[in-house]
């Protein structure tokens, strides 16, 4: 048995209920795991407040995703809420303050000796992406910010597609082809999500764990130390599939 589990666990987008699951499922023990989710925890879903609100609780580690960005740019006063956010729960709460507090703490980027954890895509030309986007503030705009955090598609220089699936034959590739490609002694496992269209990824070297809880599909989680997915199912449909 293993003393210390890392648990990644993909876009939650307020799906609390199903994550509370899914944290029963794993047997997630916050005394001795680590709970790792791959950004995006917030929006589109039904409770984003409650899943703050909990994931703040269980100190939990895991990386900024644009959603998660939006709503910290909103709060801020950058920018409205759009037609579809289910953020404005979190903006009228009482414990506003320290939920986004802790949310903006958050990284862009985590790496361990094993894994890199990212919401959406590593740059290719990033020798170290933890450094390259260790202080970067998320109320600014910023193209590793907007890379780190919203790509799919792209070209070998980091040029995002706007096409998803993008046609075959071109430019463009899923973005962890270049990473690869660049990267062919880095023995570590990348862990991202945002890509919910590609569903569960288990490739070597590579985690998706986007399987859009919030479109009606699974939540999924990788447990590291057991190279191990378990998956529950989305309670219901919470918004119309749109990435």
């Amino acid at each position: 048995m293993f003393s210390v589990r890392r648990i990644f666990v993909g876009d939650i987008q307020g799906c609390r209920e199903e994550l509370e699951t899914l944290l029963e499922k794993v047997r997630f023990d916050p005394s001795a795991d680590e709970l790792h989710p791959v950004g995006d925890l917030v929006n589109r879903g039904p409770d984003s407040l409650g899943t703050l609100r909990l994931l703040r609780t269980l100190r939990t580690g895991g990386v900024l995703g644009n959603h998660d960005v939006s709503l910290l740019k909103v709060a801020a006063g950058l920018r409205e809420l759009r037609p579809g956010d289910t953020t404005a729960e979190v903006l009228a709460a009482e414990d506003r303050g320290e939920l986004l507090a802790w949310l903006g703490s958050l990284p862009f980027c985590r790496r361990w000796d094993d894994v890199w954890l990212v919401h959406a895509a590593l740059h290719p030309a990033w020798a170290d992406p933890e450094r390259e986007l260790a202080g970067l503030d998320p109320l600014q705009s910023d193209e590793r910010i907007d890379f780190a955090t919203r790509a799919r598609a792209t070209t070998r220089e980091g040029k995002l597609s706007k096409q998803d699936p993008p046609p075959p034959g071109g430019r463009f590739r899923p973005w962890f082809e270049h990473w690869f490609e660049s990267r062919v002694g880095d023995r570590r496992t990348v862990v991202y999500g945002h890509w919910a269209r590609m569903q569960l990824v288990l490739r070597p070297k590579l985690r998706g764990l986007d399987t859009g809880c919030v479109w009606g599909g699974k939540l999924s989680a990788w447990i590291a130390e057991e190279d191990r997915v378990e998956q529950v199912p989305a309670r219901r449909t919470y918004a119309r599939f749109e990435e």
